[in-house]
């Protein structure tokens, strides 16, 4: 005889319950939009209740931006990753790149689902502090990147990390729009940004003065 599968425990059966929930509502609320999107259009793709839903998440917002902390934590550990590994920093920029298109790819429904709480996130106060907050932190953990591979060359970069992450963060943002756009977008075309972008700022840098 086949021996049976081990039953999970309760916590993991939440576990699976939640991670499940989550890949339908990504996939429902970026095919039918934030606000065209029900609990129950959510639960009926997931295959339970309405009640399992409101046992895991408070709302959509709240399961986003559970979803969101995930997203930017994996983020920011593969940026540390691959910033610390001791290559070229151009080369490191091209990988940055490649992996952020990779992912945008990968997972389209994830860019959909981003910029429509994005916009949410403009209109509803309460929830757009949230959402900032967020942008906030994975803002200066990349900061705090930059901060120590300029330490690592022996620069001064000619503005603030923070700054310069988020003028990363910019470009980003239109190279998401673009691919949304235009699936012809070269794959590189990130990667090519960020090496002459942080080119630049090497060149634009002082010498770091000596300790």
């Amino acid at each position: 005889m086949t021996a049976s599968p081990p039953r999970l425990t309760r916590k993991e059966q939440q576990a699976r319950t939640r991670a499940t929930l989550i890949t339908s509502a990504t996939r429902v609320l970026a095919r039918k939009g934030l606000r065209g999107a029900s609990i129950d259009d959510i639960t009926a793709d997931a295959g339970f209740t309405k009640g399992a839903f409101y046992a895991n998440f408070a709302s959509k917002e709240a399961m986003f931006l559970e979803l969101l902390d995930e997203q930017f934590a994996e983020k920011l550990e593969t940026i540390e990753r691959i910033a610390g590994d001791g290559s070229d920093l151009g080369d490191q920029a091209d990988r940055v790149g490649r992996d952020f298109v990779e992912a945008l790819r990968g997972d389209e429904d994830w860019s959909r689902l981003f910029l429509e709480f994005a916009a949410h996130a403009t209109r509803e106060p309460a929830f757009g502090a949230e959402f900032r907050e967020r942008f906030d932190k994975l803002r200066g953990g990349v900061a705090a990147v930059l901060e120590r591979r300029a330490a690592e060359l022996g620069i001064v970069p000619p503005f603030p990390a923070d700054e310069i992450a988020r003028m990363t963060f910019s470009m980003a943002h239109g190279v998401a729009l673009e691919q949304l756009l235009d699936p012809a977008t070269p794959e590189d075309l990130f990667g090519s940004m960020l090496r002459l972008f942080f080119g630049g700022v090497v060149v634009a840098s002082t010498p770091a003065p000596p300790l």
